[in-house]
């Protein structure tokens, strides 16, 4: 059995609706999705020696069942430049929480890399009553939350169908490289949406999936965050 059913196995089993982005994250590397470099802390100690591992800048994030908006509790920190700035985060991070929630099951915390800014995409797929998995692209950042400037297709989709998806929106000539900013790896935005057609495909019980924001840099691109929830 793959990593990613055995993950979908022990969600279903815990009676859970939406993965942790850390199992999120594992699911994504197994379909060849790239994502950010991340360690599961349930430490303080564990925090930084990770982020020593992983390098600065670097995000932390909480990581429970209990919690789905991980920023509106401000169980998200970014930015961390030191070993001292970990320890004062993942402290803070923690009485956060349990402001909000003293119930809250606290897994860990997530030491994630600190993936450089630039261009901004979404891949995302809902899964439809009537047509079954389909999947989204989009710009991310103002274009998807104002303009709603996205592109749909049912999947399974083709590696034409992924390229007509990407030239649709509005927004593309941006991802052709703007003043002084280079142009976007389409190839790799390729790859990930045909992988995440892939993903949706072999495992039918995801409803939605949201890889948002992705970064996409002149060559490669890194998924930030990664949410999954099932039927």
């Amino acid at each position: 059995m793959s990593t990613a059913s055995e993950i979908f196995d022990r969600v279903k089993n815990e009676k859970r609706k939406f993965l942790l982005e850390t199992e999120a994250k594992t699911v994504c590397a197994e379909y060849s999705i790239p994502v950010t470099r991340f360690k599961l802390a349930k430490s303080k100690a564990d925090a930084v020696k990770f982020a020593n591992e992983i390098g600065y800048p670097i995000v932390l994030k909480i990581v429970s069942p209990d919690i789905i908006h991980k920023s509106d509790v401000g169980g998200v920190i970014v930015g961390l430049k030191s070993a001292k700035d970990v320890q004062k985060s993942y402290k803070q991070i923690m009485q956060n929480v349990k402001r909000h929630n003293a119930k809250a099951k606290i897994v860990g915390v997530l030491i994630q890399e600190m993936a450089p800014s630039s261009t901004e995409v979404i891949v995302g797929a809902i899964k439809d009553p009537q047509f079954g998995p389909a999947i989204m692209f989009g710009l991310g950042g103002i274009f998807v939350e104002v303009l709603k400037d996205v592109t749909f297709r049912v999947a399974p989709i083709t590696e034409q169908e992924a390229r007509e998806m990407i030239t649709e929106v509005r927004a593309y000539p941006l991802l052709k490289g703007y003043r002084n900013q280079p142009p976007a790896d389409i190839d790799a935005i390729v790859k990930i949406l045909l992988n995440a057609s892939k993903l949706v495909m072999e495992h039918q019980e995801i409803k939605e999936l949201d890889l948002n924001p992705i970064m996409v840099y002149e060559k490669g691109a890194k998924t930030v965050d990664a949410r999954i929830i099932l039927e």
